[in-house]
């Protein structure tokens, strides 16, 4: 972050002094996207590890994990601190990833798990970007998303139902996404803003700001 800051200052200092001084300017650019994407490609790696181990902690048990929901916890965050590319792509590979590696979720739970993931991931980094940069808005951004990805989950859960010749109702929406649902929820309201406005403190929020 500090490299950052020095060299956007010293960007605008030199961008009054002529046309002779693009070449440098060109090169910082090139080399501050450079930094920025592997930041972000390292630190999206980070949270796809953790989307495939902290289910580990709740011991694979799906009554559990449908309560915790330890998986959306990284996928979140990395929408926040990654941006919404990252977020939406971690969001698609982590479920079906940890159901061909580790058999947990089950294939009925990963498909419409990959679209609701893949949406609080993309959720969160949009609305991140868009907002004011207050700490308010980091929760707002957090709730909004968590309601567009379980409306994202119950659409790829009717369609998925319909293709293997099962119904999705209405009560099954309800207490997937809400009633067994409600211990995640406070966790995710509570802690993920704690962490991101820790990050945004320590000046690991640059990308998506």
């Amino acid at each position: 972050m500090v490299f950052f800051i020095s060299v956007n200052k010293t960007r605008r200092s030199l961008k009054s002094r002529g046309p002779d001084l693009l070449c440098f300017l060109e090169v910082c650019d090139m080399k501050m996207d450079s930094a920025r994407s592997l930041r972000s490609l390292i630190l999206s790696g980070l949270f796809l590890a953790l989307g495939l181990l902290l289910p580990f902690l709740t011991g694979q048990i799906p009554n559990i994990g449908r309560m915790l929901l330890p998986m959306h916890i990284p996928i979140l965050l990395a929408g926040f601190v990654c941006g919404w590319p990252y977020g939406l792509a971690v969001g698609l590979i982590c479920p079906m990833l940890r159901s061909v590696t580790f058999g947990m979720p089950p294939i009925t739970s990963a498909v419409p798990m990959t679209f609701e993931l893949a949406a609080y991931g993309f959720a969160t980094g949009l609305l991140y970007k868009l907002f004011p940069k207050k700490n308010i808005y980091i929760y707002a951004a957090l709730i909004i998303s968590m309601l567009f990805g379980r409306i994202v989950w119950a659409a790829a859960s009717y369609g998925f139902y319909q293709i293997i010749g099962s119904s999705f109702t209405w009560e099954m929406f309800i207490a997937g996404a809400f009633v067994d649902a409600l211990p995640g929820i406070v966790v995710q309201i509570v802690l993920i803003p704690v962490i991101v406005m820790a990050l945004k403190k320590a000046g690991y929020m640059g990308e998506t700001e």
